[in-house]
């Protein structure tokens, strides 16, 4: 019995291993681990499915029906999104906690805002608009995913598309490609974001690196989040790049002040077999660079600092450990930023209608660096433009910010939109503030915890390369760095006072009620007594 179940499996294996083949579709997995100076370990699990020789539906074909769509490997429930709605890129993360730049470096993925962020391109022209397929989008998502994305609505999109360049090709229709981008910074990632997640996967959390997802120690890392990315390419096809990012920290979780780190404490998981759908599934792990230790099992390939383990012909089960001689130490110039630059963004002001933007940027270079600032900011929160100042270790500068890009915001229906190109002189701290004002909302519009605050988004920084000829800045090269979520106070209402008036009420209907039905149900007679 046990003979022919092993038999079918191998059969059924084999026929789906030959159907993908014919189909033209590749998955790709791959898990890479770093340790970090500070003692915690980065892991980015990245799957990649590609979909080979085809392109992203034209916009002006929605009015008719849509060609037949046949697939094996690629998730079907995105793929039907995105042809419904006609969408050329999409990315989409939900993360939770604070990415420290200064610490952990740039992250494998660039978008690491708190919260959750969407943003996509797609093709204008044709019977339905790009609003309406927005819309569209962003509610299908939120059913696939769980996720409250539907709050994604017209009062949080705006167009940045200097800061959100695509990251594939953009197909030559003919129309022009608009971009919507929206951020919700309360939203933060849990196990039901991840378990639709792994079932877009060709082997779920099975086999192969995905059973490594392990929900109840992702969630206990220092950071952690995913993403989904969807990008085409003219000469290779569509491209479906799920995510998943963590921080961990072995120090705090071992007894003593020991970093050594396996997948076993990482993930509380081993990798017991590969996923036969996978055309390459690869463990990638940096090598430190000071201090003495060893790495179990031995890997396949060791080059240019890294270990490289192929699941598919190691051992099984797979449990990749990194073991150090000693105790944990922080090293000289622990607090020196690895980043070229840091930012800090904070909002002053004690008052409820009044407030100031400050923002500093550090550069930590000798050299003059470029990069694109944007913010997006709720209506809730309005800019005074002409308060802008910029200063200099100190001193007013002009000319510091150029090409500004201001888009105000209107109440109860669109953001403000503030971007520009900032010029950071060597070795400097450069300083922006600017004045803003708080909306006054009305009573209906306050969150179920009004005394908690509004959450705002990040601020968007994009390091932008240099012409040597030009001095100007025209394409970016580095990933975008977020800065981290503000919690403005609004003037709110005593929400305590309808409480208090149901009390009341209450209470005085009681009493009435209570004295008027003792008189008419009760009799009332003299009684002698002698």
């Amino acid at each position: 019995m046990l003979a022919s179940w092993k038999a079918r499996l191998f059969v059924g294996l084999s026929l789906s291993l030959s159907v993908v083949k014919a189909s033209g579709e590749q998955f790709d997995e791959q898990l890479t681990i770093q340790s970090l100076r500070d003692g915690k370990v980065a892991s980015t699990f990245s799957f990649k499915t590609l979909l080979k020789g085809v392109s992203p539906r034209d916009p002006r074909t929605l009015g008719a029906e849509d060609a037949s769509q046949h697939y094996n490997v690629f998730p079907l429930a995105l793929g039907q999104i995105l042809r419904e709605y006609a969408v050329t890129e999409l990315h989409l993360s939900l993360n939770a906690g604070r990415w420290n730049y200064d610490r952990w470096g740039y992250p494998k993925e660039p978008a690491v805002g708190t919260g959750a962020e969407l943003w996509a391109w797609m093709g204008d022209g044709g019977q339905v608009s790009v609003d309406h397929r927005w819309m569209g989008l962003r509610n299908a998502l939120a059913g696939l995913f769980c996720a409250s994305l539907g709050s994604l609505d017209e009062q949080r999109t705006t167009s940045p598309d200097r800061s959100f360049e695509p990251e594939g090709m953009l197909p030559d229709w003919g129309v022009p490609h608009r971009i919507r981008h929206a951020t919700l910074p309360s939203e933060n990632v849990c196990t039901e974001n991840l378990t639709p997640f792994l079932k877009l996967l060709p082997c779920k959390s099975l086999s192969g690196i995905a059973s490594l997802l392990n929900p109840h120690r992702l969630f206990d890392a220092d950071w952690h989040g995913m993403g989904i990315h969807v990008l085409w390419r003219e000469d290779e096809g569509v491209e479906v790049r799920l995510t998943f990012q963590s921080v961990s920290d072995p120090v705090r979780s071992s007894l003593g002040r020991k970093r050594d780190w396996s997948f076993r404490s990482l993930f509380d998981r081993t990798i017991d077999r590969q996923c036969p759908i996978a055309k390459t599934s690869e463990i990638t792990v940096a090598l430190p660079s000071e201090g003495s230790y060893s790495i179990n099992p031995e890997p396949s390939v060791v080059n240019a600092g890294k270990a490289s383990f192929d699941v598919a012909t190691i051992d099984k089960p797979l449990d990749v450990a990194l073991q150090w001689s000693g105790d944990f130490q922080y090293v000289s110039g622990f607090d020196k930023p690895i980043t070229p630059f840091s930012v800090q963004r904070t909002l002053r002001g004690s008052s409820q209608a009044h407030g100031q933007l400050s923002v500093i940027v550090k550069n930590h270079q000798n050299s003059t660096q470029q990069v694109v600032y944007l913010e997006t900011m709720p209506w809730l929160v309005q800019f005074y433009l002409h308060t802008l100042e910029i200063r200099v270790d100190g001193v007013r500068r002009d000319g510091i910010f150029s090409d500004i890009a201001y888009i105000p915001a209107v109440p109860h229906s669109r953001p403000a939109t503030f971007q520009g190109i900032l010029t950071l002189p060597p070795s400097s701290a450069l300083h922006l503030t600017m004045d803003v004002t708080k909306s006054f909302l009305r009573y209906t519009e306050h969150r179920p915890d009004a005394q908690r605050g509004w959450d705002l988004p990040p601020a968007v920084l994009t390091v932008l390369e240099l012409d040597s000829n030009t001095s100007t800045a025209r394409h970016p090269v580095n990933p975008r760095i977020y800065t981290s979520t503000l919690l403005v106070d609004m003037a709110t209402p005593d929400f305590s006072m309808p409480y208090n008036v149901i009390i009341f009420t209450c209470s005085l209907i009681a009493f009435i009620f209570g004295s008027v039905f003792n008189l008419l149900t009760r009799k009332f007679v003299v009684v002698r007594i002698d």
